[in-house]
């Protein structure tokens, strides 16, 4: 006897990934709560949908490992469907299918439609920028585009992404009043690359007119870029930067390396003159803006030398915010081909030498905050803190500022003037003004 109808189970939404993956799966969401579906994120549900990333082994790893862990589950009669959906079924459909027989069905990076179809829903396209956001209220990723045309050896984005396709303008100024009126404040633009935002559309590079016509939402208050590539950047974003309040003085714009032979194998279309060129212009139109960037170590060919090339140049640029990543030799890549030459422990320890010479870097960069004030917005209170940040900051990756909860109140999701008194490597603390 059947205690649940088909539309009384509940859905459970797990995201794996990078935030075009936590945007997607918002999408998806919206889509089933449209259509009467009871659906939550990350907790306890009847039919489980687990959107996966294939971008590097450690994202593959754990995402076979979530695979397994709700497959075993059901097995057990805990859930009573898993589908699985992303980049990497879209990668590996074929393998997965073979390997883990269990899981009711693979889905593509582009099968909304049809993964929809399986959990009793339909797509409704009216619902243009409804989503079921999933980080804090005051908070929102905006997806501006889908793909990547780019010919990154090292990359396999395009192989599940797809070609670039931008989403028109009026679309998203669309879905940022809808973010807007749920009491969104903060969007953060995301997409494989935001320098090509609009060539397929406008045939020309558009996040300018984009960003002019999103500052003038009611509501939104900060605007912030992630995953600019390099070449080819559009100038007149710097100006609008500079001279827009709500666009944050912050760019994300992953830099990858600066040995011109390894720049070139990697097929990035600049050098290591070419590069400085870039950042000396960004800093001297935009002087006060944060430069956040990633680096990969143990690329194919990567000598000591040019290892070190890359250490001396990370301390001149002195960058405000970094990440670094090993190398991951990924198939059906260009740089397959390549030998795989830089030892597994010498790439963990040249990611490890970068991030201690950085974190020396940031340090010295929050000493100089102390005694200055900045304007915040709170995420969360987290033990005896809340935690905020400024505007040179993304949330889960950037720094931190921490204000003592113990005779201080702060709403999340509120703007306020915060005097730095201390400060780490990562963290700043202060106090209301």
């Amino acid at each position: 006897m059947r205690t649940k109808s088909v539309g009384k189970k509940k859905i459970n939404i797990v995201t794996l990934g990078c935030s075009k993956n936590v945007y997607d799966s918002e999408v998806l969401m919206g889509q089933l709560k449209a259509n009467g579906k009871e659906v939550v994120h990350e907790d306890r549900g009847d039919i489980v949908v687990i959107n996966t990333c294939g971008f590097i082994d450690s994202a593959k790893e754990e995402s076979i490992n979530t695979i397994l862990e709700y497959v075993e589950a059901k097995n057990r009669g805990e859930v009573e469907k898993v589908f699985v959906t992303g980049c990497l079924s879209e990668r590996y459909k074929p393998d997965l299918m073979r390997e883990i027989p269990d899981v009711d069905q693979y889905f593509g990076t582009r099968d909304l439609p049809i993964l929809l179809k399986h959990l009793g829903a339909d797509y409704k396209h009216e619902l243009v920028g409804e989503r079921m956001t999933t980080t804090p209220k005051h908070y929102a990723y905006l997806k501006i585009a889908e793909g990547c045309d780019r010919p990154c050896s090292f990359c396999a984005i395009p192989l599940m992404r797809g070609k670039n396709i931008s989403t028109p303008i009026e679309n998203l100024i669309l879905e940022a009043e809808k973010l807007a009126a749920k009491g969104v404040k903060e969007l953060i633009l995301i997409a494989q690359d935001l320098t090509y935002y609009g060539l397929d559309l406008y045939k020309k590079r558009a996040l300018g007119d984009l960003l002019l016509r999103l500052v003038k939402v009611e509501g939104i208050e900060w605007i912030r870029l992630h995953y600019a590539f390099p070449t080819g950047f559009p100038e007149d974003v710097l100006e609008i930067i500079k001279n827009e309040d709500k666009v944050c003085n912050y760019i994300d714009i992953p830099l990858q390396h600066i040995n011109s032979d390894l720049l070139k194998a990697m097929k990035r279309g600049t050098t290591h003159e070419k590069t400085n060129a870039l950042l000396d212009k960004f800093r001297e139109k935009v002087p006060n803006m944060a430069i956040r960037t990633t680096l990969i170590v143990g690329f194919p060919g990567e000598t000591d030398e040019k290892f070190q090339e890359m250490k001396e140049w990370v301390r001149e640029q002195r960058f405000d915010r970094l990440g670094c990543f090993t190398y991951s030799h990924e198939e059906n890549t260009t740089a397959y081909v390549l030998e795989d030459d830089v030892p597994q422990e010498v790439k963990e320890a040249r990611v490890e030498e970068i991030m201690e010479l950085q974190a020396q870097i940031s340090w010295e960069k929050n000493q100089e905050k102390i005694g200055k004030i900045y304007r915040c917005i709170f995420d969360r209170k987290e033990g005896n803190y809340f935690v905020g940040r400024t505007e040179f900051d993304s949330p889960d990756v950037d720094n931190t500022v921490l204000v003592a909860a113990e005779n201080t109140y702060l709403s999340v999701g509120t703007f306020t003037n915060i005097k730095i008194t201390s400060a780490e490597e990562f963290d700043l603390y202060g106090e209301v003004v």
